[in-house]
């Protein structure tokens, strides 16, 4: 049986999309989307009633951003200010989400994105592809950091086989141990996988665990790094 994220792919973004009586979040993989849940809006007018709302949707984002997912892309339709009001209160009251190595990257287009026929036709488009390179570029610069800084440490807490880091993801650690933290493969590897399925179920059972998983192009900084290093890569912590 194959697993269950094989359709879907894997993990590339988070689409906010802000109507004027609700917000569609919807989660982008490299081959779908699925719509992860709907938050209703309440009267505009109110400030406290918008302020509870916008929460409300970051509230939706903590779960993705646990899971490694830092490309946050918001659309809201023409001639609406309802994004831009968005990403005013992600910077007027969570600017730790800007901030530091594990910064999540927001971009705004125009468009509607509230059904799944308007949010298939927004992600074909090139505007779109180009935001998803764009932020992609951002985040695996910020986790080359990560992965510099921790390949200069002495702890001996990265991994870079198949085997290692399904016997550190697989099996629980028990306290005192190291625990898996980040797994980080190319897209080339996962491509050229012989094994694509036995990848695949790794990449799920982390995920669900809690690390976070990211697959990074390997044109990138990050990703030709991550080659020079076998193309798959596993960071632990002792906590």
């Amino acid at each position: 049986m194959k697993p269950k994220n094989y359709k879907r792919g894997y993990p590339v973004a988070v689409l906010v999309g802000i109507e004027q009586d609700h917000a569609a979040i919807w989660q982008i993989f490299s081959q779908v989307a699925k719509q992860q849940q709907t938050i209703t809006s309440g009267d505009r007018k109110d400030q406290k009633t918008q302020y509870s709302f916008h929460e409300a949707i970051i509230n939706a984002l903590r779960p993705v951003l646990k899971e490694g997912v830092r490309s946050i892309i918001v659309a809201s339709p023409p001639r609406m200010s309802y994004g831009q009001e968005f990403l005013g209160h992600v910077k007027g009251h969570h600017s730790w989400l800007l901030q530091g190595t594990n910064k999540a990257t927001f971009s705004h287009i125009t468009s509607s994105a509230s059904t799944p026929a308007q949010v298939s036709a927004l992600t074909k488009t090139a505007a779109f592809k180009q935001l998803i390179k764009e932020n992609a570029a951002e985040e695996t610069e910020n986790l080359l950091k990560i992965l510099e800084k921790r390949l200069n440490q002495t702890d001996n807490l990265v991994y870079f086989s198949l085997q290692e880091t399904e016997n550190i993801i697989l099996f629980p650690q028990p306290p005192g141990k190291p625990q898996p933290e980040y797994l980080m493969l190319t897209n080339n590897y996962l491509a050229a996988s012989r094994q694509k399925n036995r990848v695949n179920r790794l990449m799920q059972i982390a995920a669900r665990n809690g690390v976070k998983t990211r697959v990074i192009d390997a044109e990138s900084n990050a990703g030709a790094r991550l080659t020079q290093l076998g193309g798959i890569v596993c960071l632990a912590k002792l906590v």
